[in-house]
C-alpha cells in the first residue's frame, strides 16, 4: 500500500456533526471542520431539539474560517464553497426523540464519518447521553470520532492548527486491527504537517508478549512502533495514550453491528471516557 494509493483512498468524503449547540460539542465541531477542509468534504451540522428552531445557535462555520485565516474577513456565503470547496449543510429537525431523528436522517443521508463530543468520564453532554450516542454509532454501523469536550484533540478551536504527531491504534486477534490499522495510514495522509512523519503505535495488552501479526502498510509518511504492556486493557490503553502524549487512538470494532457492540459497557466505551485524545472506532466490516 503506497502514498498514492492513500491519497487516492481518502480517509472521507462526508462527515456528519450531530451538536447540542453545548461548550462540549465545540471542540468536536473544530475537528469537524478541520477534517472536512483537509479533505474538501460535504459538511453537514445537525442539532435535534423540540424547541422552534433558532439558527443562530449554530456554530458559524465562516466566522471560524475567518478567525483560522482560511478566509477572509467578511467573506460571503459562498466562498466556503467556491474558494475552498467544503460543502456546508445545517440542519434542524424538530423532535424529542433525538435518535429517532438522528437515524432517520442517516437512513436517507448515509456518511463516511459521525464526530460526536464526549465528557471525560462523564459520557456525552445533554442529549447526546452514552446510550444514544452508542446507539447512534452502532445502528448507523458508521465511523464515529469521538472528541474530547473542552480540552484534547488534534484540532486547535482557536486557529485551526493540526498537530497529529502520532496515532496509538490498540491490536488483539479480534476483531480484526487491519481496519484501524489502514485508517491510521489514511489520517496520516490526510492531516499530518507537509514533509513530515505520523508515528503509529501498534499497542497490544495480553499475558503474551507475542504481538498479533501485521502486514504493516507501505506508507513512508508513517513510523511504526510495537508495544506491549500486561494488566487491565483499558488502564494499560488509557495510559499509553497519556504518557506516549498521542493525538488520536484508532479502535476497530467487532463484525456489522461492531461499535453497538463495542460500546456497550466494555473496552471501547471505556477508552473513550478515560483517553485524553479523540478516538475513533472503525467498523471492521469496512475493511
Amino acid at each position: 500500500m503506497d502514498e498514492a494509493y492513500l491519497v487516492n483512498q481518502p480517509f472521507v468524503n462526508t462527515i456528519l456533526h450531530p451538536s447540542d449547540f453545548s461548550a462540549a460539542s465545540e471542540n468536536a465541531f473544530a475537528h469537524a471542520l478541520a477534517i472536512a477542509l483537509f479533505r474538501k468534504t460535504r459538511f453537514t451540522l445537525l442539532n435535534v431539539s423540540s424547541d422552534e428552531d433558532d439558527w443562530t445557535k449554530f456554530p458559524g462555520v465562516r466566522d471560524t474560517l475567518e478567525k483560522w485565516g482560511v478566509l477572509e474577513e467578511g467573506s460571503s456565503q459562498s466562498d466556503v464553497f467556491d474558494k475552498l470547496n467544503v460543502q456546508v449543510k445545517k440542519i434542524s429537525l424538530q423532535s424529542r426523540r433525538p435518535l429517532a431523528a438522528i437515524l432517520g436522517y442517516l437512513r436517507s443521508h448515509p456518511t463516511d464519518l459521525i464526530v460526536l463530543a464526549t465528557e471525560r468520564r462523564e459520557g456525552l453532554p445533554r442529549w447526546l447521553k452514552p446510550s444514544v450516542a452508542e446507539k447512534i454509532a452502532g445502528k448507523s454501523k458508521t465511523m464515529t470520532l469521538f472528541v474530547p469536550g473542552t480540552e484534547g484533540g488534534f484540532v486547535s478551536l482557536r486557529d485551526g492548527s493540526v498537530h497529529l504527531n502520532r496515532i496509538l491504534v490498540p491490536i488483539d486477534h479480534d476483531p480484526d486491527p487491519m481496519p484501524a490499522v489502514e485508517y491510521a495510514t489514511r489520517v496520516a495522509a490526510s492531516m499530518r504537517k507537509a514533509n513530515t512523519q505520523v508515528e503509529v503505535i501498534l499497542f497490544h495488552v495480553g499475558d503474551s508478549p507475542e504481538i498479533p501479526y501485521i502486514e504493516l502498510p507501505d506508507a513512508p509518511i508513517c513510523t511504526w512502533k510495537k508495544m506491549h504492556k500486561r494488566g487491565n486493557v483499558v488502564d494499560q490503553i488509557a495510559n499509553a495514550a497519556q504518557e506516549n502524549a498521542v493525538g488520536l487512538v484508532i479502535m476497530s470494532t467487532a463484525g456489522q453491528e461492531g461499535i453497538l457492540d463495542a460500546l456497550r459497557g466494555s473496552v471501547t466505551q471505556q477508552v473513550v471516557r478515560r483517553v485524553p485524545c479523540p478516538l475513533l472506532a472503525v467498523p471492521s466490516w469496512r475493511y
